[in-house]
C-alpha cells in the first residue's frame, strides 16, 4: 500500500542543458529502453505464461519491464496479494486512449504506443522492435536512499508530458491455493508496488527530487515521461533492485 508520498523540489537543471537543449534521440549512439507493461493476474489461468515472458523481457538492457496485477480478477476466489485499483485505473486509461473496447489479460502495452496479448511473444518482440527505433529523451536517474532524482534534458514538446514513478519488487513467488491458478506456485517479476505521477516535463530541462516511503533497499524504481492522457511514452530510465 501507498501510505505518505511528497515532492522534495522540482527544479531547472544545469545551465548548460537548458541553453542547448536536446532532442527527444538525445546522445548519437544511445538507445533508450523501451517500456513493457504487463497487466496480469494472479487469478487469470492464461497469465502465468504471460508472467513468466515478461520475467525473460526484464533480463534485457533494452526493455524495462513492468508488472501490474489489476483487482478486477479478485471476485473468482482468490484475491492477488499484489493486485491495486491504481493499476486497473491505468490499465482502462490505456484502452480509452487506444480505443479498445475492453480490458483483458494479460496484456503487455509496449511504450504506451500499442497492445499485445501478453503470451503473443511475436507481436511483443515486434512492438518492441518498432518502439525501439523512435526517438526517446534521455532521462539520468539516480536514488539516495529512499530519494529519486531525474534529470530530464530540454527537448521538444509538442505538448506536456506527465512523469510517472513506479517502485517495483524483482521477484515474488507465490502459492495460490484458490481461483483459476488454485494449486500452482507463480513467480512475478518486477512486481509495480506504486506508479505515481510527479511532476510534468514542458520541455525545459529539469530535475526532479522525489521522497517515497515505499521505496527500500530491496526495490528498484523507473521514471517514466509519457504523454498526457495515457499517450506514448516519450522517454523512460530504470534503477534496478539487488538480485533476489
Amino acid at each position: 500500500m501507498v501510505t505518505r508520498r511528497h515532492f522534495l523540489r522540482s527544479v531547472t537543471a544545469t545551465a548548460a542543458l537548458a541553453a542547448g537543449g536536446l532532442p527527444l534521440a538525445g546522445i548519437a549512439g544511445e538507445r533508450s529502453p523501451v517500456v513493457v507493461e504487463l497487466f496480469t493476474s494472479q487469478g487469470c489461468s492464461s497469465c502465468p505464461a504471460a508472467d513468466k515472458f515478461l520475467h525473460e523481457l526484464s533480463g534485457r538492457g533494452d526493455v524495462i519491464a513492468l508488472s501490474l496485477h489489476v483487482d478486477y480478477w479478485n471476485y473468482m476466489g482468490w484475491v492477488d496479494p499484489f493486485s491495486r485499483s491504481e493499476n486497473s485505473a491505468r490499465q482502462r486509461g490505456y484502452k480509452a486512449a487506444m480505443g479498445l473496447r475492453y480490458v483483458y489479460t494479460p496484456q503487455m502495452v509496449v511504450d504506451g504506443r500499442a497492445q499485445a496479448v501478453g503470451t503473443d511473444r511475436e507481436a511483443v518482440e515486434r512492438l518492441i522492435r518498432e518502439a525501439t527505433i523512435k526517438p526517446h529523451l534521455p532521462i539520468a536517474l539516480n536514488q539516495d536512499g529512499t530519494t529519486i532524482i531525474a534529470d530530464l534534458p530540454a527537448g521538444d514538446a509538442a505538448t506536456p508530458a506527465v512523469v510517472w514513478l513506479a517502485i517495483f519488487e524483482r521477484t515474488r513467488k507465490t502459492v495460490v491455493d484458490k481461483g483459476e491458478n488454485s494449486g500452482r506456485s507463480i513467480v512475478n517479476t518486477h512486481v509495480v508496488r506504486s506508479i505515481v505521477p510527479i511532476g510534468e516535463w514542458m520541455g525545459e530541462a529539469v530535475r526532479l527530487t522525489y521522497v517515497s516511503d515505499v521505496l527500500n533497499a530491496d526495490r528498484g524504481a523507473a521514471v517514466i515521461v509519457q504523454k498526457k492522457g495515457f499517450g506514448p511514452i516519450l522517454g523512460a530510465a530504470m534503477i534496478r533492485p539487488p538480485t533476489s
